[in-house]
C-alpha cells in the first residue's frame, strides 16, 4: 500500500486500481469473503487503508450463464404438458442466486423436464411463477410452456389464486381477522423486510386461528390477498406474533414462551426454520379451464413440533 493510498475507502481504492472491475463489483467481492489484507480475511468494503497493508482480492470463477441440470428428487403432486405442481421442502432455494448457483428447484426441473423447459419465461428462473423462501415448505407450481407460463403469472398478479399458508405464532391470535400494512425494505436492516409508512407496497393478511397450545402458541391459517415479499412473516411479527424459528424476524425469545412447560419451550425455541408451510394452492388450468385445488401435508418437522406442543 503505497503513501498516496493510505486512508482511503478499500473498496474505493481498489476499483481504481484495478480498472475493470466496477465498485459495486468490488464491493460484493469483499463482502463475500474475496479479500485478505495482510493475510487475513476481510469482509467490511469501507475500512480504512493503512500504508504498508498487504491487499490480495481474489476473484471467482466465472459462474455459468444458464443453470446447469441436476438429478434433484421431486415431490410431483401433478404434471401435465403445461405444469407441474409440487411439495417443495425446506431447505430448497427456488432459483439459482448469488450463493445458491446449484442444488435449486430450478435445476431440478431442469433436469427432470429436458432442455426444452430452459427457454420458459427466462433464463435464470425457467418455468417460474411464483416461489417460496428457502426455509418455507409446501404446494407450489410450476410453468412447462409459455401458455403456462403466461396465464399462471398473471393469475398471481391479478390475485386470483386460492393461497392458504398454515403457520406457528408466539402467543395468542384473535380467532380470526386481518393484518393489513404496506411492506417495504427495512431501513435498517435490507435484508429485511418490514410494514413501513411511506414507500412499501399495500398488504393484506387475513388470518384464522386453527388451535392454540398453552396461550403460548398458535397454529393459523393465512390466507393472501396480496403477494409480498416474506407478507406472512413481518405481518406476523409487526403485530407481536412471530413465527416460531424465524432467523430473521424473531430477534429476542418472546415472552409467550414462558408459558410452555420447559421441555415443550426449549424445543419451540430451538426450532429450526421458520414454521411456515404452504398448505393449499388452487388455480384455474391455463389449457383445460379446469379448477385445480391441490395440498400439501405438514412435514414431519413442523408434525412433530405441533405433537410437542399438544402433549406437552
Amino acid at each position: 500500500m503505497t503513501h498516496e493510498q493510505a486512508g482511503q475507502r478499500a473498496d474505493r481504492m481498489l476499483a481504481d486500481a484495478i480498472g475493470t472491475l466496477s465498485r459495486s463489483r468490488v464491493k460484493a467481492l469483499i463482502e463475500t469473503g474475496h479479500l485478505t489484507c495482510n493475510g487475513t480475511p476481510r469482509r467490511d468494503p469501507a475500512f480504512t487503508l493503512r500504508e504498508g497493508m498487504q491487499l490480495e482480492l481474489r476473484l471467482p470463477p466465472p459462474e455459468p450463464a444458464r443453470p446447469q441440470a441436476e438429478s434433484i428428487p421431486l415431490d410431483i403432486l401433478f404434471e401435465d404438458r403445461d405444469l407441474i405442481v409440487l411439495d417443495k421442502p425446506a431447505g430448497l432455494v427456488v432459483h439459482p442466486a448469488p450463493g445458491n448457483e446449484t442444488g435449486t428447484l430450478v435445476n431440478a426441473l431442469l433436469g427432470h423436464c429436458g432442455p426444452d423447459f430452459e427457454g420458459i419465461g427466462g433464463e435464470k428462473r425457467p418455468g417460474i411463477v411464483h416461489r417460496l423462501d428457502k426455509d418455507t415448505s409446501g404446494v407450489m407450481v410450476v410453468a412447462k410452456t409459455p401458455l403456462a407460463h403466461e396465464a399462471l403469472s398473471e393469475a398471481f398478479a391479478n390475485r386470483t389464486m386460492e393461497r392458504a399458508y398454515l403457520a406457528l405464532a408466539w402467543g395468542l391470535l384473535p380467532p380470526s381477522g386481518e393484518f393489513e400494512g404496506a411492506i417495504g425494505r427495512d431501513k435498517r436492516d435490507r435484508k429485511r423486510m418490514a410494514v413501513v409508512t411511506q414507500g412499501g407496497k399495500h398488504a393484506l393478511t387475513r388470518f384464522t386461528t386453527k388451535e392454540t397450545f398453552h396461550a403460548g402458541v398458535s397454529l393459523v391459517e393465512c390466507r393472501l390477498a396480496t403477494g409480498r415479499t416474506h407478507q406472512i412473516r413481518v405481518h406476523l411479527s409487526h403485530n407481536g406474533h412471530p413465527l416460531l424459528g424465524d432467523p430473521v424476524y424473531l430477534r429476542r425469545v418472546p415472552a409467550a414462551a414462558r408459558k410452555l412447560p420447559v421441555d415443550v419451550r426449549h424445543q419451540a425455541l430451538d426450532f429450526p426454520r421458520q414454521a411456515l408451510h404452504a398448505a393449499t394452492l388452487g388455480f384455474i388450468h391455463p389449457r383445460t379451464k379446469e379448477e385445480l385445488h391441490f395440498s400439501a401435508p405438514l412435514p414431519d418437522d413442523l408434525q412433530a413440533l405441533i405433537m410437542a406442543l399438544s402433549e406437552g
